[in-house]
């Protein structure tokens, strides 16, 4: 008899199966293949910051060549030549736009290099 505990080890072609299922997710889900650094912010506790980007309106929002993602609204993409300031003023302004609709000011999940409050001690 296995114990409870125990998972139900799956064939090398289930784990294959699943593996492409969950790529296929995420290419349908992602903007994957451009320049992003992945998800921007951190999920307030009980919510999803794509959700309240969405709510404040910030879906395919531009400054100079940064943008939010049309794809997935957590995700800032360099469209090309976005400059450090064109990404950390973009992300702010969805900060403050999401605080301003939402009530909920949104924590960056990416370390911002000379960002005091992004450095750890």
């Amino acid at each position: 008899m296995k114990p409870p505990n125990e998972k139900k080890k799956k064939n090398p072609e289930e784990i294959y199966q699943t593996m492409q299922e969950l790529k296929k997710k995420r290419e349908e889900t992602q903007p994957i293949g451009i320049k992003t650094c992945g998800s921007t912010f951190k999920n307030p506790e009980g919510l999803s910051a794509w959700k309240l980007i969405e709510k404040a309106g910030c879906r395919g929002l531009k400054k100079g060549d940064a943008q939010i993602s049309s794809k997935h609204c957590n995700f800032l993409i360099n469209n090309g030549k976005a400059s450090a300031k064109d990404l950390e003023d973009l992300g702010e302004e969805v900060r403050q736009r999401v605080l301003k609709k939402c009530g909920v000011l949104l924590e960056w999940e990416v370390k911002r290099l000379g960002i005091e409050e992004d450095i750890d001690e």
